[in-house]
């Protein structure tokens, strides 16, 4: 397994530094945080720290016996799950975690992306990372030894550990036909899973796996640190101590408009992933051509002003192009 490259606290989070869409870490990013020094001080004083701020209101979380040992996964014959869903507030998590550390209760408790501006208002303005855009909004991630199933995001993610310790292990986003992705609709939490990823060495059902399981990255996170993670890593989390909180973000850096690439995606399948083969074929080169450009832009042989709709995308062309395809999606 390689490392992550590191990299010195950014002034902003722009476009020369994300358009790599490679990961990288900010150590001690977070490391003046009060919540980061309260967390420090002990689990006791982190929780009355966030209680503080705690609105009562519930979010889902999820709840696995004992011997899951934090491993949140599909039940054997793949039709359900190994834990249960509940709703909690942050504080009762909080308190769950605590009591579990303290005695032989080992349930796993698990709080995930829960917005902070509904639950906890008035934590971000104390604990903020100036460098990010303004609209970005918080998340936090609550919960005691886990191990989450390796996944990717469609968005764009800073993940800064407030308390407990870390590792992300990141396989990188063309390796999804290696890994073994699970149902992209019956999921745990939103996103497909990476089956193979957590397979012991020479798993007979995961063949392919193995000649791309070296070319994991990790990266090991402690309090204040954070891993700037792009778009469609697939990213696999364990945190390791008995009480564990992150904080994370997400946002898109290169929105253009309302519609997400995912999105695009999705319909491209239902449009083309069963078309023979060579007709997939032929509307493959005309994506990589109109799309993905590998070879520059597909009008770079006529003047701009003859360029059209394939025109730099403001926002007027965008609305203009939108339009068109909502016409043609209506019929």
């Amino acid at each position: 397994m390689s490392k992550v490259r590191e990299v010195s606290t950014p002034a902003s989070f722009d476009d020369e530094l994300l358009s790599q869409c490679e990961p990288f870490v900010i150590r001690g990013l977070c490391e003046q945080w009060p919540a980061v020094r309260e967390g420090r001080r002990s689990f006791d004083a982190l929780i009355a720290y966030l209680a503080a701020y705690d609105t009562g209101e519930k979010a889902e979380g999820f709840v696995a016996p004992p011997e899951v040992a934090g491993r949140y996964f599909y039940s054997d014959d793949m039709e359900g799950f190994n834990f249960e869903r509940q709703t909690m507030t942050v504080t009762a998590a909080l308190d769950r975690i605590r009591q579990g550390a303290q005695g032989d209760n080992r349930e796993s408790v698990y709080l995930g992306s829960v917005p902070v501006a509904r639950h906890l208002p008035g934590f971000d303005r104390e604990n903020a990372v100036g460098s990010l855009p303004q609209e970005v909004e918080p998340r936090i991630w609550i919960g005691n030894r886990s191990h989450v199933s390796c996944h990717f995001d469609t968005y764009d993610n800073l993940a800064c550990v407030v308390a407990g310790r870390r590792r992300f292990t990141l396989f990188p986003p063309e390796l999804i036909g290696d890994l073994y992705v699970g149902p992209i609709d019956k999921t745990m939490a939103g996103q497909p899973v990476a089956l193979a990823v957590a397979s012991a060495p020479g798993d007979p059902r995961y063949p392919r796996f193995e000649a791309v399981r070296s070319r994991a990255l990790t990266v090991d996170l402690a309090p204040g640190d954070a891993l700037y993670l792009p778009k469609l890593w697939w990213h696999e989390v364990k945190a390791s101590d008995d009480a564990n909180v992150l904080i994370n973000y997400w946002w898109d850096a290169f929105r253009q408009g309302p519609d997400a690439p995912f999105t695009a995606m999705m319909l491209a399948m239902i449009a083309l992933a069963e078309r023979p083969r060579a007709e997939r074929a032929a509307w493959a080169a005309f994506f990589d051509h109109y799309v993905f450009r590998p070879e520059g832009h597909p009008l770079q042989h006529l003047p701009e002003s003859s360029h059209g709709i394939l025109g730099t995308i403001d926002r007027d062309r965008y609305a203009q192009i939108r339009a068109m395809l909502m016409r043609q999606l209506r019929h």
